[in-house]
């Protein structure tokens, strides 16, 4: 039977989210064009959502790019990051949703253990919930079918743990 085995994950450590978020909202409060300008970025772990206001489009287009710089210096994947369209908000104010990847969508899922099987390693795979699940006989299969995963580009985040 299969001896070894990891998952591959897409989720974000929520307190390095919290801690690029703070980073960022330090650096508009210092910056000249964006200081005192009613700018903020709101955070909800609950519901896996950023909500950027700013006084208009510019603004949040701004705060956007300093979150995705503060994001990047926190080792946190942007793919994980989905920036959603500029809304106008109440009282003359601009609004930007950033939803953020938490699991594996199903279609991604069977694209990854697609790939896996095209790759003719003797490993297994298989989709659990949000996750993927890869085991085999030969940690070097395994760690030959983590290159096929990370050489693929699957528009998301993927990561490895469980590695045993």
């Amino acid at each position: 039977m299969a001896d070894h085995s990891f998952d591959i994950v897409s989720k974000l450590d929520h307190q390095e989210v919290t801690n690029a978020i703070n980073q960022a909202l330090k650096e508009i409060g210092q910056r000249y064009d964006l200081k005192d300008s009613g700018c903020d970025i709101d955070f909800k772990s609950s519901d896996h959502l950023i909500t950027i206001t700013a006084a208009d489009d510019f603004k949040v287009t701004a705060v956007g790019e300093v979150l995705k710089q503060k994001m990047v210096k926190r080792e946190i994947s942007l793919k994980a990051l989905t920036f959603e369209e500029i809304k106008s908000a109440l009282g003359g104010t601009a609004k930007q949703d950033v939803k953020l990847q938490n699991g594996i969508p199903v279609e991604k899922a069977k694209q990854i253990v697609k790939d896996i099987k095209d790759s003719k390693l003797k490993v297994q795979s298989q989709i659990q919930s949000d996750q993927v699940r890869v085991t085999g006989k030969s940690i070097d299969d395994l760690q030959s079918a983590m290159h096929t995963v990370r050489n693929n580009d699957y528009g998301i985040h993927v990561a490895f743990v469980n590695f045993r």
